[in-house]
């Protein structure tokens, strides 16, 4: 049942995603941008957890800068902290830790 419950939630996640339109500055709610090799568009990128109370609201809002969730990113410049792709991945390691898999 679980499971069924956080694939509904995703569906629901990805529809209000398609409506909104594509995602936001990349660098919004960014700590820390440092390019890895010039002109590759390969980064690390710190940034804040999302909030999981606005995990389902268009934009979610990010936690502190300055608390202890903070995500170490390696990947394009231009990752969406608050976007969709993000929302998937938190979704999705908290539906392992409670156990959905």
């Amino acid at each position: 049942m679980k499971s069924v419950k956080l694939f509904i939630c995703v569906l629901l996640l990805a529809g209000s995603s398609a409506v909104i339109g594509g995602p936001a500055w990349g660098a919004e709610g960014v700590i820390s941008k440092v390019e890895l090799t010039p002109g590759s568009n390969y980064c690390h990128l710190r940034f804040p957890a999302i909030r999981e109370e606005t995990l389902f609201w268009s934009r979610p809002d990010l936690k502190d800068a300055g608390g202890v969730d903070v995500i170490d990113f390696y990947g394009p410049c231009d990752y969406d902290p608050r976007g969709k792709k993000e929302m998937f991945r938190c979704l999705y390691e908290m539906s392992i830790l409670r156990g959905d898999e």
